[in-house]
């Protein structure tokens, strides 16, 4: 049987999922390598802003909308407390810290100056509740007693975020306290903060709502977010402020609209105002010029492929993770897509082994390549099993 002819089924059954999603199916079958593009589409210049550095990211895709010194290191502040609290909520998730689990409130933490929650020396703070001082008052005093409890000092709980920093990718941040208090060798860029930002979100939904709230109110005392975009855009949910004389007035925001979510990072700017400002015209560009479409599902099954000498004759072929892109506002009826298939495939296969490509195209541009892999393994059959694909596949191959 013709390489054509065996994969005609395939092209029905990822025509049905292209349809769904609103891709159309290329008959062709070959490679091309991927490459960054954007479509010829009407997409005017990004705005240019008045601040040190700034990004524009899609959150679900990953990719760079808008950047401008995304990777110089500068003085992060307060932006610090979002791996403080990233470290906290990775804790949690480990099962390593409750969120009722109490913390003693050290002498240390207590005298700690700067924005403050409030706390007293020698009380007893839940975790839950300090956390919430970190993100919504912006507390140094809480990003301290939580820094203590978790990493028994400061330094020591430094280096925890450090050794996270590098897990995550933010190759240009480093580290030296739990609250952005200025320090020469603490330091972070536009771009690792929006990597920070996008693994809140994707990696503690549950904890990432705390971003949104408005008010906290501990010892009596009730502080507003310092977030101004929570009060003048319904789509904005979160993340942080920063502010210290060397950094700056900086803001970290996240915007969802549908299926689209943005995450901008504006740093170095010359008053509050002017952050809630200049964030908010990047995430109008991105809303206005752009969208994220979410097209397969991690697990989704594209193909049936022929296995030969295995216990089973096929294995499901498909998605090893979900797959996002991002394309110019009303371009994704324009999407096609196609396959690039191994020709042949031999027992044992793992889980997980790539046996071919999806490549997905916006008119003659390559958008996205993304790995076909095998989502179920198959174990080599028995020895008559295997002599018998062996000599169909010599004659299958003789005659094709």
């Amino acid at each position: 049987m013709s390489l054509k002819a065996r994969l005609l089924p395939l092209r029905r059954r990822l025509a049905g999922l292209m349809a769904a999603s609103g891709i159309a199916l290329l008959t062709s079958v070959t490679s091309t390598p991927a490459r960054a593009i954007e479509a010829d589409t009407l997409i005017p210049a990004a705005p240019q802003l008045a601040a040190s550095s700034w990004i524009l990211m899609d959150a679900n895709s990953g990719r760079i909308l808008v950047e401008h010194n995304a990777d110089k290191r500068l003085p992060p502040a307060s932006l610090t407390k979002m791996m403080t609290a990233y470290l906290v909520e990775n804790e949690i998730d480990d099962g390593k810290l409750t969120p009722d689990e109490n913390v003693r409130i050290s002498v240390n933490a207590w005298k700690t100056g700067g924005s403050r929650m409030f706390i007293r020396e020698g009380t007893s703070v839940s975790v839950d509740d300090l956390l919430h001082g970190v993100i919504i008052q912006s507390g140094n005093d809480a990003s301290v007693a939580l820094a203590e409890h978790i990493g028994g000092s400061e330094g020591s709980f430094a280096d925890l975020m450090n050794q996270h920093a590098k897990r995550l990718g933010m190759n240009n941040t480093h580290y030296m306290n739990a609250t952005g208090l200025p320090h020469a060798e603490h330091y972070s860029t536009a771009h690792d903060l929006a990597i920070l930002a996008r693994h809140i979100i994707r990696d503690y939904p549950d904890h990432y709502q705390i971003y949104s709230q408005k008010y906290f109110t501990w010892n009596g005392i009730k502080q507003p977010n310092r977030n101004k975009l929570l009060w003048r855009d319904k789509d904005v949910d979160g993340l942080k402020t920063g502010h210290t004389d060397e950094a700056g007035y900086c803001l970290v925001a996240s915007a969802k609209k549908e299926d689209t979510r943005l995450i901008s990072v504006v740093m170095g700017t010359s008053s509050e105002e002017a952050r809630a400002q200049e964030s908010q015209k990047l995430l109008t560009y991105g809303f206005r010029y752009f969208e994220s479409k979410k097209l397969y599902d991690k697990g989704a099954v594209l193909n049936q492929a022929r296995v030969w000498g295995g216990e089973k004759d096929q294995v499901r072929l498909g998605m090893a993770k979900e797959v996002y892109l991002t394309l110019p506002s009303g371009q994704a009826d324009k999407l096609t897509a196609r396959l690039d298939l191994k020709d042949t495939i031999k027992a044992p296969v793992q889980v997980g082994e790539q046996y071919g490509t999806l490549q997905i195209k916006l008119e003659d541009k390559v958008l996205a390549e993304e790995p076909l892999v095998a989502l179920e393994s198959v174990e080599q059959g028995g020895l008559f099993k295997r002599l018998w694909d062996a000599l169909m596949l010599f004659f299958h191959g003789l005659f094709n």
